[in-house]
């Protein structure tokens, strides 16, 4: 496990009481049963109707019973782990742990050396991978730009690859919206992990999919996730539902309609493939209410992150959330306070899993100094939910009573033995007055630097050639047989 996932944090948060989860659960079986979700998929509408769900074929509405829901509910895993290529960075999903990940689906980048702000290319999804290999910060990754230089059909292939050829970490991918794309995906990782019973028992690759607020799902997403839930992959569906625009203005009303996409959806993995790894997912938000955009932070999005984790232990699955996706347009005062009241509320009640290092401007924007600016927030998140430990040696009573009134203790062995688990920031300015005076430089200066040094240095071992080859005959197959664009 990568050294800075936080692990049995001992701060916690209790934002909704077991009567108000109850209450949100009721009234969300309400809305699936009475109203409905939509699921644009034949396969979807035959696996629902044959468990008990009254499915309205013109619409793509299905109505599923409550019992049904929770009895499908009940057959997931409440824990599992995501592997890595590299056995020591698995991460173990089991309400004990945060593990921090990349943001996803950018589509500019502001360049690391000329500041610059382009399309995103495959060389910078390979790029942004390599700098959150080396942070110890990011557990796994996220493909965190769309390599727009590659085509379409298979790009989350070229993606996946492009990350694997750099790093040893799990990855997570949210671009795997169709049947073919999720077998050769399946088939990529199989090859990665050594087989397809290997695959399903160290998941190298999970899947994430988004829902369409409100109340709907995308057809390819639900079909992709059912091929990726067969192999064992661990699949998430995630509601990004907004107040006021998807959603109802209040925060409740918001929660119970991201609710209803969720969980519909996980319940159909179940029917489908019973005991297959699932986790809940969101990133619900409110919208401006000026220009009406979204948002990327403010006090609904903490609580939304905060809430969610109740409802995701409520069902006893792992949850995976968006915390750092800042709205702000650079590193700043703005990214600060989004990423790190995001990031303390998501870990205060559990969170699994936190998406959303390097990105700005709500997911468009890879940022390589917001990448190792968040990196920071997490070590000081890290920190506080260690919390303090009392102990004998702690307590220190032996080194107190050698030091007596007056002294210090600057030179006594307990100070040698404890003083390196003291929080040291690597960005943030604790140096004289007159040095700063001076410089008139600071954090994002420090993060450009760190991030160009990476850039130039870090470059982990590749794949096996045999590997990597095998990899891109999976991606070549694919493209020669997708249907030519209209």
């Amino acid at each position: 496990m990568p050294i800075a996932s936080i692990e049995d944090p001992k701060l916690s948060l209790n934002i909704l009481t077991p009567d108000e989860v109850r209450r949100l659960h009721t009234a969300t079986l309400d809305v699936i049963a009475s109203v409905g979700v939509r699921f644009p998929s034949a396969r979807a509408l035959d696996i629902l109707e044959a468990h008990g769900a009254a499915v309205d074929r013109a619409t793509q509405i299905a109505r599923i019973p409550g019992h049904v829901v929770e009895e499908a509910l009940a057959k997931a895993p409440p824990a599992y782990s995501l592997a890595a290529l590299d056995p020591a960075l698995d991460l173990p999903l089991d309400g004990r742990h945060s593990h921090l990940g990349t943001d996803g689906c950018g589509v500019e980048v502001l360049d690391a050396f000329t500041g610059e702000r382009r399309r995103s290319t495959l060389q910078d999804v390979s790029d942004a991978a390599r700098v959150a290999d080396a942070l110890d910060a990011i557990a796994f990754h996220w493909t965190p730009v769309s390599a727009q230089d590659c085509p379409p059909e298979s790009r989350s292939l070229h993606e996946l690859l492009a990350i694997w050829e750099v790093s040893r970490k799990h990855v997570q991918t949210e671009s795997i919206v169709t049947v073919p794309e999720a077998r050769a995906a399946v088939e990529m990782a199989a090859a990665l992990a050594g087989g397809r019973a290997e695959l399903r028992r160290r998941p190298v690759l999970s899947i994430m999919q988004c829902t369409l607020s409100p109340l709907a799902h995308d057809g390819g997403s639900l079909e992709a996730g059912l091929v990726a839930a067969e192999a064992g992959l661990p699949v998430g569906y995630m509601t990004m539902a907004s107040c006021a625009s998807t959603g109802p203005a209040t925060l409740a009303g918001n929660l119970v309609v991201g609710n209803a996409e969720v969980i519909s959806a996980l319940a159909l993995m179940q029917m489908a493939h019973p005991g297959c790894p699932v986790y809940y997912a969101a990133a619900q938000t409110a919208m401006d209410l000026r220009t009406g955009a979204y948002t990327g932070g403010g006090p609904e999005d903490y609580l939304f992150g905060a809430a969610t984790n109740r409802l995701a232990d409520f069902y006893n699955v792992p949850l995976s959330m968006g915390a750092f996706a800042t709205g702000a347009k650079e590193p700043g005062w703005q990214s600060a306070v989004d990423n790190a009241f995001s990031a303390f509320m998501a870990v205060s009640t559990g969170a699994d899993m936190l998406l959303g290092a390097g990105l700005l401007y709500g997911s468009r924007i890879l940022s390589y100094e917001m990448l190792v600016m968040d990196a920071e927030i997490w070590s000081l998140v890290r920190a506080m939910h260690r919390g303090i430990v009392v102990d004998n040696e702690t307590l220190a009573l032996d080194a107190i009573r050698a030091v007596g009134p007056g002294g210090n203790f600057l030179a006594h062995k307990h100070t040698k033995k404890h003083m390196r688990a003291l929080w040291l920031p690597t960005l943030m300015d604790r140096r004289p007055y007159g040095v700063w005076e001076e410089k008139r430089d600071g954090a994002r200066e420090w993060a450009r630097e760190k991030a160009q040094a990476l850039l130039r240095a870090h470059h982990p071992a590749p794949l096996d050639p045999r590997l990597a080859a095998e990899l891109r005959r999976i991606i070549a197959t694919l493209e020669q047989t997708a249907p030519a664009p209209a």
